[in-house]
């Protein structure tokens, strides 16, 4: 039975990068990222945002470019999957975290400013992209390599991603 467990989320970092090491050297990097839809509530004919917090981890090499690149307010695209993981807690129950195990990141925005990273279209970005991505466009990072996609452009976009004006 085939089964798919993918996640493509776009948004802003709700704080610093949390960086820590296992005891075999890798580097583990955690962030939270914000995403905000709009919609136009039918009642009032107002528009409303709703913003949801995602946990979303790294690994290895793409962890240290988080941690060295991103900061609070940066806007990235991110792919992954969902793990959810259990534990017990200090009371003895079980407890449940789930988050976004990140495989591939493209910063979004300019150089310069709170959005830090590449940027998108042909202004460049900081050059080669990791595993394979990168290039011309906003830089793309995958772990643990593959095939990138010319540009960096995430899967049928343009280089850079999607963005979506703010409030």
């Amino acid at each position: 039975m085939a089964s798919v467990n993918k996640v493509i989320l776009v948004g802003n970092l709700g704080a610093d990068p949390e960086v820590r090491y296992l005891p075999s050297g890798d580097a583990v990097a955690n962030i939270r990222l914000a995403t905000t839809d709009r919609y136009k509530d039918k009642a009032s004919g107002d528009f409303k945002e709703m913003t949801e917090w995602h946990r979303v981890a790294f690994f290895g090499r793409l962890a240290e470019i988080v941690s060295e690149y991103l900061k609070k307010g940066s806007s990235v695209y991110i792919e992954g999957r969902i793990r959810t993981r259990k534990w017990q807690g200090q009371d003895g129950q079980d407890r449940y975290s789930t988050e976004i195990v990140a495989d591939q990141m493209q910063m979004l925005g300019g150089r310069g400013g709170s959005g830090g990273g590449g940027g998108g279209g042909d202004e460049g970005g900081y050059g080669g992209g990791y595993g394979g991505g990168g290039g011309r466009g906003g830089e793309q990072m995958e772990r643990g390599g593959g095939g990138g996609r010319a540009g960096g452009a995430p899967r049928g976009g343009a280089g850079g991603g999607q963005s979506r004006p703010s409030a």
